[in-house]
């Protein structure tokens, strides 16, 4: 698309639109989550009249960054999607946010029995009724007295209740989620152990399940329900419980859950906690574990798209690495990455996967050059193992065709650090940085064929719901 001038109103309006309409008229699902929506395809992603929040990553904005990054479109693109083009209406505007004083936090009134919880958690969750009754006991589970839902409550430093998670019951019919309102987020849903070992989990039902598919000694350890997948509450209860060393994610197996396991754990780290990983149930979630064990019928798990491609793709780069000269890595790569933009621009995307993963050989033969000049050889298969390990689809949603700009000034740090004489141990950080700066080249064409495989599964979904046809 050539250069597009908008002005000022173009812009206004832009800025504007309600990107609640704006994604369903796209076809999108959202689901709800108290005032907000969130998208069913990345559970981390909320909306809320024209504005969004990616609580994996911690950023968000207005319409015309959410189309950018998650359509990955150039800024003209995304302007002229929001604006219909250049012909007919815009989308409706969002209404002006309405600033009201915050609620105060009130637990729903309780039932005078757990009866349809119960029956609910038991007969339709297969909850054992030994974990439901604890908690039971110690009030952190109950019936809401007006719509006999479930609510999972969360309790403060002090023992007073600061959170509350509201489930329906209902066998039948839509299921009603929410937090209630006024509720803090860091005091989610949790048991407090004596032991070392913290398990995390997206909602209550999926730690009830872990539970009562592995009961020994429970009640020793400490767990949360993040009922979500925002950190606030697995922070909370690090910083109150000094003796949690040892962190377990055990989110939900699904795109969205791979993302914020991936996205806690460098948190994790960041904070001194190494013994951190994730921990994936067999199917969807721990409560579809627990149904497959029951013989019912069980959501399966769902892996994530730059996973899967990932293998082939390091393997054609591990192909290329015989013809690559680390010598020439500092020469080579910007004209490889020109090459890259200018068949991107040419609209010859597979043309250009092909340069980037030219680039990201070149990389790792750079990187073997260096260990080699310090007696440490790596076989192909340790080097296609650091660069498996280092594709993190979290840091990998950007527009491809702002990857080379990004790639550009990771280069120049990376021959920033190859110069002059550098003892051993420089030497294997000069490694590392190009170990690095091979994967950031090699996630371009894994988010490309991740997002071919979504477009194709979504085709093949689509047509598995149409209607057959009728043969005259």
């Amino acid at each position: 698309m050539g250069f597009i001038y908008f002005n000022d109103e173009q812009k206004q309006r832009a800025s504007e639109v309600d990107l609640e309409r704006f994604l369903l008229a796209q076809g999108e699902e959202l689901i709800r989550s108290g005032p907000e929506k969130r998208l069913k395809r990345d559970h981390s992603v909320t909306i809320r009249g024209n504005g969004w929040y990616d609580h994996a990553i911690k950023e968000g904005g207005g319409p015309v960054s959410f189309v950018q990054r998650f359509y990955n479109l150039s800024y003209p693109e995304a302007m002229s999607m929001l604006l219909n083009g250049e012909q007919g209406q815009p989308f409706q505007r969002a209404e002006p946010k309405q600033e009201r004083a915050p609620k105060p936090f009130e637990l729903p009134p309780a039932h005078s029995d757990m009866r349809r919880v119960y029956a609910y958690l038991m007969r339709q969750r297969f909850i054992s009724r030994d974990v439901l009754s604890e908690f039971a006991r110690a009030g952190l589970i109950y019936e809401d007295a007006e719509h006999h839902n479930a609510v999972f409550v969360g309790n403060d430093e002090h023992g007073v209740a600061r959170h509350a998670h509201k489930r329906s019951v209902n066998s039948f019919g839509k299921t009603f989620r929410i937090n209630v309102e006024g509720c803090q987020p860091q005091y989610s849903f949790h048991w407090m152990g004596t032991s070392d070992c913290l398990y995390v989990f997206e909602a209550p039902i999926d730690m009830l399940s872990f539970l009562t598919l592995y009961p020994k000694d429970w009640q020793k350890h400490s767990y949360v329900a993040l009922c979500g997948t925002s950190d606030n509450a697995l922070l909370w209860m690090l910083e109150q419980n000094p003796q949690l060393k040892k962190v377990a994610l055990c989110l939900d197996h699904d795109p969205a859950g791979i993302e914020a396991c991936g996205q806690h754990i460098e948190t994790l780290r960041e904070r001194g906690y190494t013994q951190a990983v994730m921990l994936q149930p067999q199917q969807k979630d721990w409560n579809e574990d627990l149904k497959a064990l029951h013989g019912q019928e069980a959501i399966p798990a769902q892996e994530h798209p730059q996973l899967i491609v990932a293998d082939a793709i390091c393997q054609r780069i591990m192909e290329k690495l015989s013809v690559s000269k680390g010598s020439q890595a500092a020469v080579q790569l910007p004209g490889l990455i020109a090459q890259y933009k200018s068949s991107l621009y040419r609209g010859n995307p597979s043309q250009a996967m092909g340069w980037m993963e030219n680039a990201a050989a070149l990389a790792i033969a750079a990187a073997r050059r260096e260990c080699r000049q310090i007696g440490r050889d790596l076989a192909p298969e340790q080097l296609e193992a650091a660069l498996l390990r280092r594709i993190k689809p979290h840091h990998n949603r950007s527009s491809l065709k702002n990857r080379p700009g990004e790639i550009e000034v990771e280069l120049r740090g990376v021959l920033a650090k190859s110069e002059g004489i550098h003892t051993a141990e420089e030497k294997m950080q000069t490694a590392t940085a190009w170990l690095d700066l091979a994967a950031s080249c090699a996630m371009v064409p894994v988010k490309y064929a991740a997002d071919e495989l979504i477009q194709q599964q979504k085709q093949a979904q689509e047509q598995a719901q149409a209607p057959p046809s009728m043969a005259m």
